[in-house]
Parts: C-alpha cells; structure tokens; sequence
C-alpha cells in the first residue's frame, strides 16, 4: 500500500542513476515554477518596462509555457522511437538550459520579449521530454508486479524530493545574487542554466542506456 517495495529498484545501478536524476530535474522544475513569475513582475521596476506587456500580463505570457507543453507531447512517441529515451532526456536538459538561458537575456524590448517567448517555448521540451519519457522508462524496465510503486517513487523523487531540494537551494541562491532587496536575475539565470548544463554532462556519462526501438514499441502496444 505504501509502495515500498519500489525501492528494490534502486539496486539496480542504471535505475539508482534514473531515479536520482529525476530528483535533481524535480529541483529544476521547481525552480522554474517559483521563480518566473517574480522575475517578469520585477521589470516593473524598471522605469522603462513598467508599462510593458510583461509587466502587465505576465500570466498570458507564462500561459504560453503550458500550450508549448500540449505541442510537445505529440512530439514525444517520435522522439523516442528514433533516439530513445537516453536522448530524449538529454534534450529535456539541454532545454531546460535555454530555458534559463534565455530568461537571462530577455527583457521587454522588441527583441528581449522574443527570447523571453523563445524561453516559454522551449519549456514545453523541457518538462515533456523528461516527465513523460521518465514514466515511459519506468513501464518499459520496471516488472508489472511493482509497476504502480515505481512510478509513484519517480513522481516522488520529481515533485516530493526533488522540488523540496530545488525549493531550498535555489531560495538560497536568488538571495545570495539579491543586494537591498533588489534581485541579479542575470546572474541568477545563467546559475541556474549552468546547472542544467552540468547534468546533462554528468547525465551522459553515467546513464547507460542502449536504445532497443522494438522492446520500446512492445511496451507500447502493450499499454
């Protein structure tokens, strides 16, 4: 009942790698999801943005983020039919580096509110291609019998760990870059997209995994 007996998979090398990454992209996502809305309301402070359409509808703008993620998903079964789950989760980081990345550049102006669109845009990859392809693993190497348990683990490790973990240190970074109250989003971002970058390195280093596109099509028929 309590699912427990999940925690047999982290035996399991490549599984112990998978479910510790998902704790570490659950701080990623946590992340995102605390701080983008304080970032775009804090360019009121600019005297020259604070009657730009970020300011004003930074909610209509962030909207964009969850009609990128419904795109996203029709792109998935292809993905991971032609480059396998290793690479489809190795793009969800690379995304979500852009994803910071751009919010460290964009702005209002006519050409910082495309890198802020373009930022919206690529989180639907980010979140995507790493939660959906990460419970696509999960079916497909995890026996029938603890199935249910080990996809409650992964979405624990992602929303319960990880977005605690992500919750703490990136709080602690945004006031370690923040003087009187006043908030370096530029440094801030590019912490955090190196972040990214690092997981995807050691990601690929670490997690073995060799792409099987009929045991991948067999889960799906199946399901």
């Amino acid at each position: 009942m309590l699912g427990l007996d999940a925690f047999v998979l982290f035996k399991k090398p490549r599984m112990a790698v998978f479910f510790l990454f998902a704790m570490l992209l659950g701080a990623v996502l946590q992340i995102t999801n605390t701080f983008g809305s304080p970032f775009l309301h804090d360019f009121a402070l600019n005297p020259e943005f604070k009657d730009s359409f970020v300011v004003k509808y930074p909610s209509i703008l962030l909207s964009v983020s969850q009609m990128s993620e419904v795109l996203f998903i029709l792109t998935i079964p292809f993905f991971l039919k032609r480059f396998g789950i290793k690479t489809v989760m190795l793009l969800s980081m690379v995304a979500w580096c852009l994803r910071f990345g751009l919010f460290a550049y964009g702005d209002p102006s006519p050409v910082g509110f495309v890198l802020l669109m373009m930022s919206m845009i690529v989180y639907g990859c980010a979140f995507d291609f790493f939660n959906i392809s990460g419970s696509v693993f999960v079916e497909q190497e995890v026996s029938s019998d603890i199935r249910a348990s080990a996809q409650g683990l992964f979405m624990t490790m992602v929303n319960g760990v990880g977005a605690y973990v992500g919750a703490i240190l990136s709080g602690k970074a945004v006031d370690y870059f923040s003087v009187d109250g006043i908030k370096d989003w530029h440094t801030i971002w590019l912490v955090f997209a190196a972040y990214a970058v690092l997981l995807a390195v050691v990601f690929f280093f670490t997690f073995q995994y060799k792409h099987q596109p009929e045991k991948l099509a067999q889960t799906s028929i199946a399901h």
